[in-house]
């Protein structure tokens, strides 16, 4: 655990970390509190509620690659002021807005939510040197996993305490909270070494945007997707078994086996390749839906969730790793969009095979569609030549075997 220590130790990373976890557990809330709100408060039904859902998700897919490229652009701070401040009037007036209005506005909030996990994972590549980076994601992606255990469990209990307004409310002044605390901290977004020797010019996506890079995004893909589809076999299950109402233990012993997976891989001493992590939970997520009964389902979610949080990690290594850094926001970016897409997608695909088969078809499905994106992913890679990024790439490849401890200084 000594890598833990000494990336905590980098000057400003701890708060950082803090911070961002209280911004993520907040936007991972946020399509349960305005689901809860259309339904509880709108009195409408739940195809009306995820219609706003999709708005949102869209609107964050969308929205990544352009944020990225405003804060390659322009600087952090200019990025989050323009999303703090749609982030505090889009939840102020959420429960104003009638039901046409809140899709629109949905679309619009998704497009410039706060980019809280692009710069947590921009700050972790500039704030470390290689050997510390895995640990760092690793770290970035038990974030991730306590904020999906304990974000919606609050906005739930919250909405059936007190009101979905009053949820809305707290779910927008906690992103606020969050987005105006990364403001103040300002990580950087690049090494000084980095800004020194970034390109004046913007380089093309042609340079960047090659096979290494549209693999790993793939990865990306194929990774939430999977998760996203568990999530919905698990519920399908325990209908299924007339245990639905344990769904919720099932879904904490999977994010707390995906935690202590995160932990376990960032204290290795040699990394492993993400088509590797991500083709082995693909592998054991396929026979998850031999268990049929909650007991059992809790068994058979560890060897997955083992393997999300350091698949996760990898990912972000890689992307940050291929990417120069004078697009490093944008490739952040497509990275969270890829993410998006993927939870977007996989829970309909899974549904389809659900509804045609059987639950048991939905955790095949989800483990195929992982499967399919880590042999895509390490067929691009293996057939792509090899491309130059650049005089900046080839200081950081020289850095990254540099024997000597520490890290670049802002």
């Amino acid at each position: 655990m000594s890598g833990y220590r000494r990336v905590l130790a980098v000057p400003g990373m701890a708060p950082l970390l803090g911070v961002s976890l209280l911004a993520r557990t907040a936007i991972t809330a946020d399509v349960t509190a305005l689901t809860l709100y259309v339904v509880l408060s709108l009195e409408l039904g739940y195809v009306a509620a995820g219609a706003v859902a999709a708005a949102l998700t869209t609107g964050v897919a969308l929205g990544g690659p352009l944020l990225g490229r405003l804060i390659d652009s322009r600087g952090l701070r200019t990025a989050l002021l323009a999303t703090l401040l749609t982030q505090a009037a889009f939840w102020l007036c959420v429960p104003l807005l009638r039901y046409e209005f809140l899709l629109v506005a949905s679309v619009v909030a998704g497009l410039l939510m706060v980019p809280v996990q692009a710069v947590s994972r921009q700050a972790i590549a500039a704030m470390t040197r290689a050997e510390l980076r895995r640990a760092g994601f690793a770290l970035e992606s038990v974030q991730g996993e306590l904020s999906y255990i304990v974000g919606p469990a609050v906005v739930i209990m919250g909405a059936t305490v007190v009101s979905p307004e009053v949820v809305a409310w707290g779910v927008g002044a906690t992103i606020l909270a969050g987005g105006s605390g990364i403001a103040l901290l300002d990580p950087p977004m690049r090494a000084d070494d980095e800004a020194d020797a970034a390109p004046a010019e913007r380089l093309p996506h042609r340079r960047w945007l090659t096979g290494p890079m549209i693999a790993a995004l793939t990865m990306a893909l194929g990774t939430t997707a999977l998760l996203g589809g568990v999530d919905l076999a698990i519920i399908a299950t325990l209908r299924e078994a007339g245990q639905v109402s344990w769904a919720a233990v099932v879904i904490v012993v999977f994010g707390v086996s995906s935690v202590v997976g995160g932990l376990s891989y960032g204290a290795l001493t040699r990394p492993l390749p993400t088509w590797f992590l991500l083709g082995a939970l693909g592998l054991v997520t396929i026979p998850v839906g031999l268990a049929d009964h909650w007991p059992w389902l809790c068994v058979a979610v560890v060897a997955s969730g083992l393997l999300t949080a350091p698949t996760l990690a990898t990912v972000a290594d890689a992307v940050s790793r291929l990417a120069p850094p004078g697009v490093r926001g944008e490739a952040t970016g497509l990275q969270s969009s890829a993410q998006s897409a993927g939870f977007a997608l996989g829970a309909p695909l899974v549904g389809v095979v659900i509804d045609l088969w059987a639950p048991a078809g939905g955790f095949a499905a989800a483990g195929l569609v992982g499967l399919a994106a880590a042999l895509f992913g390490r067929l691009l890679s293996r057939n792509s030549p090899a491309r130059s990024l650049g005089v900046v790439e080839q200081r950081r490849e020289d850095q990254d075997h540099d024997p000597r401890p520490g890290r670049v200084h802002r």
